[in-house]
């Protein structure tokens, strides 16, 4: 019976280490905070020690070859397949915080902080001057 729990234990604590290791990197699918309908698949990857995000799947047929029209700067008229919209976050404490999220179909860029909510959900807040003043969007992983 001891062998028995031991390995039960062991088997929930390797369930639970496997979900955190993975953390934020992955694929996830973007869900819109206005219209709850899917949008994207964005790939969260980690470069230099910072986390990331392209898109590297666009939901809708109809908007497939979109262009970032009113983006500025080097992201003026790129696909948005393959943009990289979540730019240098970085680890603090149990979320990421310090670098920006792009918005393409607004073309604006905010502060942005993102927080794993269980192993395959995650809280995405993009802000302007003060987090409270901001959206949030929850993803899912795929």
């Amino acid at each position: 019976m001891k062998k028995y729990i031991l390995t039960l234990l062991l088997i929930i604590t390797a369930g639970i280490s496997s979900a955190a290791a993975q953390g934020v990197i992955g694929k996830w699918k973007t869900i819109d905070d206005e219209t709850g309908k899917a949008k994207s698949i964005v790939e969260i990857y980690e470069e230099n020690g910072k986390i990331y995000g392209k898109v590297v799947e666009i939901l809708n047929p109809a908007k497939k070859k979109a262009k970032c029209t009113k983006c500025k700067g080097e992201d003026k008229n790129k696909p948005i397949l393959g943009l990289i919209i979540i730019k240098g976050l970085e680890k603090d404490g149990n979320e990421y915080t310090d670098g920006d999220i792009l918005d393409p179909n607004k073309g604006k860029l905010y502060s942005c902080t993102i927080k794993l909510k269980g192993k395959n959900k995650l809280k995405v807040r993009g802000y302007i001057g003060f987090s409270f003043i901001g959206r949030s969007q929850t993803w899912i992983r795929v």
